[in-house]
C-alpha cells in the first residue's frame, strides 16, 4: 500500500471514525438526557393531571352524596314519584321537587341522571335527554355493572365512554352509578345513574396541552383493558390504544414512562393511574418525538453539515499533503537509484523550508560526503597498488642483476659479444618494462617483459627447465596489469623445480572465456602439499610467506604469487583473481583472469621511463 493510501487510512482509522463515534455517543447521551428530562416533565404534568382529574370526579362524588341524602330523594323513593322534573314548570312544582332541582339538576357539571327504584322498579327520570332512552331495570339487572354498583354498597362507580354504550349512550361524557340507601333503614332504595359534562375535564387538558405547546402532546383517559374513553384531540375515542402500539403497554398506578412507535410514529409514551379512587383507570400521555427534539435536530443538522465540510476539507488536506510527502519522497528514491548506479554528481532540488528540504539538504550533503569519501578511497587504492607495484619491482633482486651481470662478464671475457649483445638487450628490455610509469600494458608487451626473464633465466638454468608459450596473436591488442606472468612463471622456477633431477617444463597460454581473457601457467614442478593448497589464502599467504624462504635462493616463497591476485582483485573486483590447481609431485597449474579491454591506440608506448 502506498503513503498516501497509509496515511488517509490511518486519518480515517484514528480521527475521522474517533470523531463519528464521538459524534454518534454525544448524539444518543443527548437523546437520552431529552428523552429523560421530558420523562420527568412528564411525571409532574401526569401527577398534576392525577390530581386535577381527580378533583373533578371528586367534586361530583361530594355532589351526588348531598343529594343521596337530600330529603328530596329520599321522598321521590318513598312515595314513588315519576316525573319528568325537566318538562314541569318550575313554580308549579312543590317544595320537595324544588329542593332536587336545585341539588342536582341545576349543577353546572351534570347533563343528564335518572333513577331505578328498586321496589317496583320504575325509572325515574330527573333530566331528560333527546334521542336517548333509558335501559330497563330487567336487562339493566343482567349487567355486569349491576353487582359491580351492588358491591361497593353506596360508593360511586364511574363509567367511561364506549364502556356501556347501550346503558349510558353513545355520547362520549363519564357517567357515575351508585345505590341510594334509606337514611332510616340503610337498606337499597334505588340506583342513580349521573352523566357529568365533558367541559371540566376538557379544561383541565386544555390548560396542560397549552402548557405543553412547545411539544405535540396528546393526553388520554384509558380503563384496565386498554379503551380509551378520552382523547384530548379527539381522534382515538372508543379505539384500543394496544392497536397503536407494537409491544401492549403495561397500565398500572405506577409512572412509566419510554420511547417507541405509536401509530408509526416515533412517540414518548408516558402514563399513571388516573387517580380515580377505586377505578381502573389511567392517564396516557403521547409526545411526538419530533416535536421534542426539534431543536436538537437543526443542531444536529447544523453540527453534522459543519462536521462533514471540516471532514472533506482534512480529506483533501491529508490527500494534497501525502501526495506531497510521497512525492518528496519518490524523488529522493529515484535521486538515490541515480546514485547506486553510480552518479554522484545527483543533487535534490531544495523547496521550502521543512522536513522534506531538511531531508534534501541531508540527502545532498550524504552524497557529498559518500562522493568524498569515494575519491579518498580510489586516491588510497591507486597509493596502495604503486606500493605493490613498487613491492613487486623490488622482486629484481640484487643478487639476480648481479647473476645476470656476472654471465655477462664470462661471455665477455669468452669474447662472446653476440652473446652479451643478447643479455644485455634482454636485462634493458626488462628493466625498462619493470620501471615504466604506466600500469596497464598490452599482452604483447606482458610477453615481451616474460620472454627477456626466461631469456636469461634460460641462460643460467639451461639445464633446468624449458618453456612453451601458446597466446593467439589477436589477444595481442588486450591490456593487462604489467608485471603479471613474470612473477608466477618465477615462482615455477623458484619452487616447482626446486630439487627435481629431471627437466622441468613451462607452459604459457591464454585462450577467450567470454567477455574475459584467461591466463594459464602449467609446469611439471613437484607441486603444493595438500595441506597448503587447502589453507591458500591471500592475506595469510603474505603472512606466512615471507617467513618460509627457499633453502636455494633465500627469497620469500609465494610472494609474488600473493601480489599478483591482490593486485588483480584490487584492480578489476572480487569477479577475477587467480585460481590454483596442484598435485603433488605432477605439478601445478595457475589461471587469472581479466576484463577484455582494448589499451587504446597509445598502449604501445613505454615513454616516461626513467632515462
Amino acid at each position: 500500500m502506498s503513503l498516501p493510501y497509509k496515511l488517509f487510512g490511518a486519518f480515517m482509522t484514528f480521527i475521522i471514525v474517533p470523531l463519528i463515534a464521538l459524534g454518534f455517543a454525544l448524539y444518543i447521551l443527548v437523546t437520552n438526557m431529552i428523552e429523560e428530562k421530558y420523562s420527568g416533565q412528564a411525571e409532574l404534568t401526569l401527577r398534576a393531571l392525577t390530581q386535577s382529574v381527580g378533583f373533578v370526579f371528586g367534586e361530583m362524588n361530594k355532589v351526588t352524596d348531598s343529594t343521596i341524602a337530600s330529603d328530596a330523594i329520599q321522598e321521590m323513593l318513598n312515595n314513588g314519584y315519576e316525573t319528568d322534573l325537566k318538562e314541569i314548570d318550575y313554580l308549579d312544582l312543590n317544595k320537595v321537587q324544588r329542593n332536587f332541582r336545585d341539588l342536582l339538576i341545576n349543577h353546572p357539571s351534570v347533563s343528564y341522571a335518572f333513577m331505578y327504584t328498586l321496589n317496583n322498579e320504575r325509572i325515574n327520570r330527573i333530566f331528560t335527554k333527546e334521542h336517548f332512552q333509558a335501559m330497563p331495570f330487567a336487562q339493566f339487572k343482567k349487567q355486569e355493572i349491576y353487582q359491580q354498583v351492588l358491591d361497593r354498597k353506596g360508593q360511586p362507580v364511574w363509567v367511561g365512554p364506549y364502556e356501556y354504550p347501550e346503558l349510558t349512550g353513545v355520547d362520549p361524557v363519564f357517567t357515575q352509578i351508585r345505590v341510594v340507601k334509606d337514611i332510616a333503614t340503610l337498606n337499597d332504595k334505588g340506583i342513580l345513574l349521573v352523566q357529568i359534562k365533558n367541559s371540566g375535564i376538557e379544561s383541565v387538558f386544555r390548560y396542560f396541552r397549552y402548557k405543553q405547546k412547545q411539544s405535540t402532546t396528546e393526553f388520554l383517559i384509558v380503563n384496565g383493558k386498554g379503551l380509551i374513553m378520552y382523547d384530548s384531540s379527539e381522534k382515538l375515542n372508543g379505539k384500543f390504544i394496544n392497536q397503536y402500539v407494537k409491544k401492549p403497554l403495561v397500565l398500572d398506578t405506577t409512572y412509566r414512562s419510554g420511547r417507541g412507535k405509536f401509530d408509526g410514529q416515533d412517540s414518548v409514551i408516558s402514563s399513571i393511574g388516573a387517580g380515580i379512587e377505586k377505578e381502573d383507570w389511567h392517564l396516557v400521555s403521547i409526545t411526538s418525538w419530533k416535536s421534542l427534539s426539534s431543536e436538537v435536530g437543526l443542531y444536529s443538522r447544523w453540527v453534522v453539515g459543519i462536521l462533514l465540510f471540516c471532514v472533506l476539507s482534512a480529506c483533501y488536506f491529508i490527500m494534497f499533503f501525502a501526495n506531497r510527502i510521497a512525492k518528496s519522497i519518490l524523488q529522493t528514491v529515484k535521486f538515490m537509484r541515480r546514485v547506486e548506479r553510480g552518479d554522484l554528481n545527483a543533487r535534490l532540488p531544495i523547496k521550502g523550508n521543512d522536513e522534506t528540504a531538511l531531508l534534501a539538504r541531508g540527502f545532498n550533503s550524504l552524497v557529498s560526503q559518500v562522493s568524498e569519501l569515494l575519491t579518498e578511497v580510489k586516491s588510497e587504492q591507486e597509493r596502495k597498488r604503486h606500493a605493490e607495484l613498487q613491492a613487486l619491482q623490488a622482486q629484481i633482486k640484487p643478487h639476480f642483476l648481479f647473476n645476470a651481470l656476472e654471465s655477462i662478464n664470462v661471455l665477455a671475457v669468452q669474447n662472446q659479444g653476440k652473446k652479451v649483445s643478447q643479455m644485455v638487450t634482454r636485462l634493458g628490455s626488462l628493466l625498462r618494462i619493470s620501471i615504466t610509469q604506466r600500469e596497464q600494458i598490452t599482452v604483447e608487451q606482458e610477453l615481451d617483459h616474460l620472454l627477456s626473464y626466461l631469456g636469461i633465466q634460460k641462460f643460467r638454468f639451461e639445464e633446468l627447465f624449458d618453456f612453451e608459450i601458446d597466446i593467439p596473436p589477436e589477444l595481442m591488442r588486450y591490456e593487462m596489469l604489467k608485471l603479471t606472468l613474470q612473477p608466477l612463471v618465477e615462482n615455477c622456477i623458484q619452487h616447482g623445480f626446486e630439487g627435481i633431477d629431471y627437466m622441468g617444463h613451462i607452459r604459457v597460454s591464454a585462450r577467450e572465456e567470454g567477455d574475459s581473457l584467461a591466463f594459464y601457467i602449467e609446469d611439471n614442478g613437484i607441486g603444493i602439499p595438500p595441506e597448503r593448497l587447502q589453507t591458500f589464502n591471500y592475506d595469510r599467504q603474505m603472512k606466512d610467506s615471507r617467513h618460509e624462504d627457499s633453502p636455494q635462493t633465500g627469497e620469500a616463497r609465494g610472494l609474488g604469487v600473493y601480489n599478483v591476485a591482490d593486485r588483480i582483485r584490487i584492480q578489476y573486483g572480487s569477479r577475477y583473481g587467480l585460481f590454483i590447481c596442484s598435485e603433488q609431485g605432477r605439478g601445478t597449474t595457475m589461471k587469472f583472469t581479466i576484463p577484455k579491454k582494448d589499451i587504446g591506440s597509445d598502449a604501445h608506448e613505454t615513454e616516461g621511463a626513467a632515462d
